[in-house]
């Protein structure tokens, strides 16, 4: 799986609503951190998670489903194993009738859940993490001391 970088930015700034399938209340799980890093960049985050369903986290209530979620989610980010993949992108195609993308986190991939999204004119994004890829793609790679500021080259 190839994106462009043009693809992959694109995505990123038409995305204003995003169902995170998977979240965790967890700050130590990477699903928590990519929510909250996502909040903090102007998205809005839709936690789904049943077991946590009517709990609240970023100041948004958790839903136990996309059918629980507001209807104009138009992103669904997925941290499910590949298996579970198939029936989220079926719900999520049922649901949100402006979905514009479709995104796996690393290690999750479908390719056939991937054509039925695009067959129904949704981009689809797998293997990737959006947080990596905004902090990539929009100049905000801080860690190990990426973009800071603090060391540079010119003199």
């Amino acid at each position: 799986m190839s994106y462009s970088d043009d693809f992959l930015k694109t995505v990123l700034a038409r995305t204003r609503v995003i169902a995170v399938v998977g979240v965790s209340l967890n700050p130590v799980r990477p699903s928590y951190f990519v929510a909250r890093y996502l909040t903090l960049k102007g998205f809005r985050v839709v936690p789904v998670n049943p077991r946590h369903a009517g709990e609240r986290l970023f100041g948004q209530e958790v839903v136990g489903s996309l059918r629980d979620c507001p209807k104009d989610v138009d992103m669904v980010d997925i941290f499910r194993r590949s298996e579970h993949v198939p029936p989220i992108v079926s719900e999520a195609l049922d649901v949100f009738p402006n979905l514009r993308t479709i995104w796996m986190q690393i290690g999750v991939e479908h390719a056939d859940a991937a054509l039925v999204a695009e067959a129904h004119g949704v981009d689809v994004v797998m293997n990737r993490c959006p947080k990596i890829e905004y902090q990539r793609l929009f100049g905000e790679l801080r860690m190990g001391g990426f973009a800071t500021g603090v060391i540079s080259s010119k003199l």
